[in-house]
């Protein structure tokens, strides 16, 4: 009986999982720059000035940022609040206790919410690509604010001012024998400082730094991965001509 219960569970979970992923919103391909400096170096500053004062990313220090060509005068000038050192974490100056009764729970360390919002829809960047993106006015929410790709979500968003108001334009088709709404544009309701394309360039910019921030060793990873199976493939012909040759005669 408890298997046959838990057979039930397991098939109805399944379900309602297939029909979410049906239902989701598709993510949009972010953009890969993980070897451009000037995108990365944009990219952490974007992170310091707008996600920093809510987000931290306490297993990151500032010093760190001199991988990605920062010299510590240029990490001091440009990335620390006053009270900082370069040798600090990255830790945001909000109250816990306040972003709780103004967003309804303390905003989530950032360090490796790339690698950890990957799934079906893509890789951590994409997700988070498309949900920089796709922000709109609700008067609904507490923010004045809702997310596509996360719907009523408590933060608001932080880059209104660089992108502008914008309305999704919904329209319905037929899915899978169903009538769904089907996102087929957006209406600008109020102009940014930035066009769409100059936006969409700086959230690649900040996805990309925080792709990096979840594994700063990455970029060297993936050059001595190329150089070992460089020498393993020129080892397995030696071997292999090796082998030819002591058992020629035998």
């Amino acid at each position: 009986m408890k298997k046959l219960i838990l057979i039930l569970v397991a098939a109805l979970g399944f379900v309602t999982a297939a029909q979410a992923s049906e239902n989701a919103m598709a993510w949009d391909k972010a953009p890969n720059r993980m070897n451009d400096l000037q995108s990365l170096q944009n990219g952490a500053k974007l992170f310091v000035n707008y996600c920093l004062n809510c987000h931290s990313a306490t297993f990151m220090r500032y010093n760190r940022l001199r991988d990605l060509g920062l010299t510590e005068a240029q990490i001091k000038d440009n990335m620390l609040f006053t009270t900082d050192k370069v040798g600090d974490t990255m830790k945001a100056t909000i109250d816990p206790k306040q972003a709780k009764e103004w967003f309804g729970g303390n905003p989530p360390d950032l360090t490796l919410i790339a690698r950890s919002r990957a799934g079906s829809g893509g890789t951590g960047t994409d997700y988070l690509y498309t949900y920089m993106r796709t922000f709109y006015r609700d008067p609904s929410r507490p923010t004045g604010w809702n997310n596509l790709a996360f719907p009523n979500v408590g933060m608001p968003h932080v880059f209104w001012q660089l992108q502008g108001e914008r309305e999704p334009v919904f329209e319905t088709k037929d899915v899978h024998g169903h009538e769904a709404k089907v996102l087929t544009g957006w209406k600008q309701v109020t102009p940014g400082t930035m066009s769409q394309l100059q936006y969409d360039e700086a959230v690649g910019d900040l996805v990309n730094y925080l792709q990096w921030m979840a594994e700063p060793a990455q970029n060297s990873r993936v050059r001595v991965g190329v150089w070992v199976l460089l020498f393993l493939g020129l080892f397995a012909v030696v071997a292999w001509r090796l082998n030819a040759a002591f058992w020629k005669n035998i």
